[in-house]
């Protein structure tokens, strides 16, 4: 009788481990979590109860000037839209959560793209350009994504304001190209917008 029961720890084991792999697939496509440390270097403060942060005016950090050449071929980088708000979504094709999210993002480019606000991705790890152009393709994404396989525009960042390992992460730049807001690990349209509005309504007080 004793040994019919020695099997089960290992069987409950696995079905944690099965567990844990399920939440990791909803919430990102990486185990290493947010960037929690470091978040005052940028000012960011986490909205309770969800993965966003945000940043008041006048605590903000600077984003880096990333630049490369877009999916497309076309040399692109972050200064070329200064004095627009813009989003930034970190995605991969080969990431879950990535492809989930991805008919949001264009859904709220559309909308906000005569407001002075402009979409821009960073397409990492995707080590074929074709996989991530089929993935844009497939989404109907429209807007341009910066091809940066190796990670190299990520590691830019400052510390606190973006984890290479946590995508997607999506983070909002305000016009005077400072960091803003963040979602880590998707987010949807009304989350979005949740942190956009107010960023693009700046320009109106």
């Amino acid at each position: 009788m004793s040994a019919m029961t020695r099997p089960r720890p290992r069987v409950a084991a696995a079905a944690a481990a099965t567990v844990a792999a399920a939440a990791l697939a909803l919430t990102g496509c990486s185990s290493s979590g947010s960037s929690g440390g470091g978040e005052g270097q940028v000012g960011f403060v986490t909205v309770k109860g969800t993965n966003l942060s945000k940043a008041d005016a006048g605590k903000r950090g600077d984003a880096p000037d990333i630049s490369g050449d877009t999916l497309e071929g076309t040399p692109a980088k972050l200064s070329d839209y200064r004095g627009k708000v813009v989003v930034l979504n970190v995605w991969g094709s080969w990431c879950g959560p990535c492809r989930a999210e991805a008919k949001s993002l264009q859904n709220v480019s559309e909308k906000y793209k005569d407001q002075g606000v402009q979409f821009l991705g960073i397409n990492t790890r995707d080590t074929e350009k074709q996989n991530a152009v089929r993935f844009e393709q497939e989404q109907g994404v429209t807007y341009p994504s910066l091809f940066d396989p190796a990670g190299t525009q990520l590691l830019k960042f400052p510390k606190g304001s973006l984890n290479p390992q946590s995508i997607p992460t999506t983070l909002i730049v305000d016009r005077d190209g400072k960091l803003a807001a963040r979602a880590v690990g998707g987010t949807t349209e009304d989350a979005l917008e949740s942190i956009l509005q107010p960023v693009v309504a700046e320009q109106k007080q």
